[in-house]
């Protein structure tokens, strides 16, 4: 899968991944709780795609999955109890990675995953957070076994869930760890390159 960041110009074949991945999830066991143009909304999705930080995983030319990354946070991060207390410039977040489920079981998710603590690391950050709607266990299970932490359970207000428990988690990043190594999908591992 080759992963990388789209233009603005890529948002009509964004926003159709999006509306894909949510009409197979219906079927699905554990839904995130998306909906067409309420999450993500087309609004966050221009956003994203004009600030660059909409990244994109492509086989053979087609979006199979793809995430936001950037320093936003939900307003619930504030009264979180994170282990360590960091500065909204200290972490980046990951909003809106999803895999179609045609392409699941292949480790693309924790690619994504994996690009995502890569840019956390070229940018300096100390952490990368995110929260999953209580009860996603196939997301819960993907972030743990990437070393991510569960910090707590909160009900957190989103347009799509209302106010909705999310549990949050967070992977911190030590200075002098470029290079070590990521756990990715259970046992099998690579070297993360700065």
């Amino acid at each position: 899968m080759e992963i990388g960041r789209e233009s603005p110009r890529a948002y009509e074949e964004v926003r159709a991944f999006y509306h894909a991945l949510i009409d197979a999830m219906q079927s699905c066991k554990y839904s995130p709780g998306w909906k067409k143009d309420i999450y993500p909304s087309p609004e966050a999705l221009k956003e994203a795609l004009g600030a660059g930080t909409l990244y994109t995983g492509r086989i053979r030319g087609q979006i199979v999955a793809a995430m936001v990354v950037n320093q936003e946070a939900n307003a619930g991060y504030d009264s979180a109890s994170w282990p360590f207390p960091l500065e909204k410039d200290e972490y980046l977040v990951i909003h809106m990675l999803g895999v179609h489920p045609n392409f699941a079981r292949q480790g693309l998710g924790s690619q994504l995953v994996e690009h995502a603590v890569s840019l956390a690391r070229q940018s300096g950050m100390q952490a990368v957070r995110l929260d999953v709607l209580a009860g996603n266990l196939p997301a819960e299970r993907l972030y743990t076994s990437l070393g991510f932490q569960y910090v707590q359970t909160l009900s957190m207000f989103y347009e799509d869930t209302g106010w909705t428990d999310y549990g949050l988690y967070e992977y911190l990043l030590d200075e002098d760890a470029e290079g070590e190594e990521f756990p990715i999908s259970g046992n099998r591992r690579y070297r993360l390159l700065g």
